[in-house]
């Protein structure tokens, strides 16, 4: 894959999540292209270490997104360093709540929310002055193929999706006049802790790579693709969003998914659907 380095050159971004995953990714892609980036996570010894091995000037800082004060922290720092905002990556989040609605319980639900949507508002609502006064911005958010259709994730999960999605195309109308684009990824399986269960600070890498060794066995049939997306695939979605070649592009949900929203070919449905209904072209007077 060839990576054009200049392409973020001059512009300075912060991603939430960084430590891991889909976050950890796009840190490296944006640095790559030149970009200089403060990443932001709860784990904080793997998350200095990935911003020394990043290098570029790459600079770790703790945030918890759940938390207004550290989210507006983590703006400041990166003004002070840098002396501007371009580019923010709202990407932390985790499984959530899952299970009947019966049995969510209210602090599940909660929790869940707060992670995955309130966190985004967080980061929209600090970055703003900052890219208003940097003369513009592209702000990312981390949404789902499950913000676009119920039945693949939970219930809190969906929810917390959508709303990921309705504020991003809400702050879209707002922001533009400050040239500032907000646009959502919606990635579908993807190759990271989530897929596996675990999170990188929960188990060794050896079991980690067992783990997404088999997401990715049954995450390969899951779509038109024929394999999981990795976090690498989302990375390239995000740069492209953070850089000036969309610059035309802002309240949309740019879906990488493999195409999974589209179903399933029917070659490949099950063999009780293509035995029992086979295909059969329409001519008049051939259905008795």
């Amino acid at each position: 894959m060839n990576i054009d380095t200049t392409r973020l050159e001059g512009k300075v971004a912060i991603v939430t999540g960084a430590a891991s995953g889909i976050g950890a990714a796009t840190a490296r892609r944006l640095a790559a292209e030149g970009a200089r980036v403060l990443l932001t996570d709860i784990q904080d010894e793997v998350g200095s270490d990935l911003a020394s091995d990043i290098g570029n000037g790459a600079t770790f800082q703790h945030c918890n997104v759940v938390n207004e004060a550290d989210v507006a922290a983590a703006v400041q720092t990166a003004v002070d360093t840098w002396g501007r905002l371009d580019i923010v990556h709202n990407n932390a989040g985790f499984g959530g709540v899952s299970g009947p609605i019966e049995s969510t319980t209210a602090d599940g639900w909660a929790s869940t929310l707060d992670v995955l949507l309130t966190s985004v508002f967080f980061g929209t609502k600090h970055a703003t002055p900052a890219m208003r006064d940097s003369g513009g911005g592209s702000i990312i958010n981390t949404a789902s193929v499950c913000g676009l259709r119920a039945g693949i994730g939970s219930h809190a999960y969906t929810v917390a999706k959508h709303g990921v999605i309705g504020l991003t195309r809400s702050t879209a109308l707002e922001l533009a006049e400050y040239n500032i684009r907000v646009n959502a990824i919606c990635p579908g399986y993807i190759a990271t802790g989530l897929s596996a269960g675990r999170s990188r600070s929960e188990i060794d890498e050896a079991e980690m790579a067992e783990r997404l060794e088999k997401a990715r066995g049954w995450g390969s049939d899951a779509q038109a693709m024929n394999r999981m997306g990795e976090p690498e695939d989302i990375a390239a979605a995000v740069a492209w969003l953070a850089s000036d070649d969309s610059e035309w592009v802002t309240g949309t949900e740019q879906v990488v998914d493999g195409g999974l929203l589209n179903g399933r070919a029917w070659r490949k449905l099950p063999k009780a659907i293509t035995e029992d209904r086979p295909v059969r072209l329409y001519a008049p007077g051939s259905y008795e």
